[in-house]
């Protein structure tokens, strides 16, 4: 973790609101959401926004399968350094198929081998949009030979949405649930 410590603590129950209740009930006492949504609730405008977003891009509407989104993800969060992130999505991950060595893969790269030519664009892709804000004609050219237009806006939605919310956890200090690991 960045911070051994949060710089803005999850609000405790006692500390709800009507509109942080409607977003804190449902999964009080779930895991592996509390502390990050416990978290962004102190600002509960942002946080009903942010919701109907991160539902698209987990939930149904993404046009990507959830493997994919979660090769995406973790990579996101591992070029983040967000180990918040990358404790949560391992669960996510693993949930959808992804193995323990694909997911020790994902730290590597798109150069590991065992990666299909797809796979390792995926990771290609999110390294790109890393490091430059911008996919490259050639990965372009690879992914989008098998995906659509949405799919390949998904792709670019995905990356970005969890870019942000990496520089959010790991600024906020949202420290890991329990029973999460880590890196």
């Amino acid at each position: 973790m960045k911070l051994s410590s949060p710089r803005i603590h999850p609000l405790e129950e006692s500390q709800w609101n009507d509109a942080q209740r409607a977003i804190l009930e449902p999964i009080k006492g779930k895991q592996p959401f509390y502390n990050v949504m416990g978290t962004l609730s102190r600002h509960v405008e942002a946080a009903q926004k942010f919701q109907v977003w991160a539902h698209h891009i987990m939930g149904e509407t993404s046009t990507l399968l959830p493997r994919e989104r979660e090769l995406l993800i973790l990579r996101v969060g591992w070029l983040c350094d967000a180990e918040y992130e990358w404790g949560q999505h391992v669960i996510f991950g693993r949930s959808v198929g992804l193995s323990e060595e694909e997911i020790a893969r994902i730290k590597i790269g798109a150069d590991a081998p065992g990666w299909t030519p797809f796979e390792s664009a995926l990771l290609l892709a999110t390294d790109e949009l890393h490091n430059d804000s911008f996919i490259s004609d050639a990965t372009w050219a690879r992914l989008s030979s098998q995906y659509s237009d949405q799919q390949m806006m998904d792709v670019i939605f995905t990356v970005g949405q969890y870019h942000t919310v990496s520089m959010a956890l790991n600024s906020l200090g949202v420290q890991l649930d329990k029973g999460v690991s880590g890196f």
